[in-house]
C-alpha cells in the first residue's frame, strides 16, 4: 500500500543496547522494532580523530513510525542512547513509500470513551 505517513528509524548502537533504545522509543508512541544484529567497522586514525573507542559488536533497531512522531522519537533516542553514552548510539530516519503488514493502530480506551 502506498504511503507518506510513514518513516523507519534506524538505531545502531553498541551490542546489548538495542533494548534500552526500544524502551525509549515506546515512551514517545514506538510500537514495535526489529533488532539484527551487526558489526562495525572503522579506521583506526578515524576512530582517534573522533575521540571514540572500537567496539565493533552492533545491534541495529529498525522501527516502521507514523511520520508524526519521528522528530520525538529521534531525540529522545539521541538523548538517551546518543554517542556521549554508553550506547554509542546514532540514529536516522528514511522515508517509507510502501507498506504492507502493520497492525492497524488501536485508539486509547480513554480516546474511544469521548466519541
Amino acid at each position: 500500500m502506498k504511503t507518506n505517513d510513514h518513516e523507519v528509524i534506524f538505531a545502531i548502537v553498541n551490542s546489548g543496547y538495542a533494548e534500552d533504545v526500544m524502551d525509549v522509543a515506546r515512551e514517545q508512541g514506538v510500537r514495535g522494532g526489529t533488532i539484527l544484529n551487526a558489526r562495525g567497522v572503522v579506521k583506526e586514525d578515524a576512530a582517534a580523530f573522533f575521540g571514540i573507542t572500537l567496539h565493533a559488536d552492533k545491534e541495529i533497531l529498525m522501527m516502521v513510525v507514523e511520520k508524526d512522531i519521528r522528530d520525538k522519537v529521534l531525540n529522545a533516542i539521541y538523548k538517551e542512547m546518543g554517542m556521549a553514552k554508553k550506547a554509542k548510539g546514532i540514529a536516522f530516519s528514511l522515508p517509507v513509500s510502501d507498506v504492507a503488514g502493520l497492525a492497524p493502530k488501536v485508539e486509547a480506551k480513554d480516546e474511544l470513551e469521548e466519541v
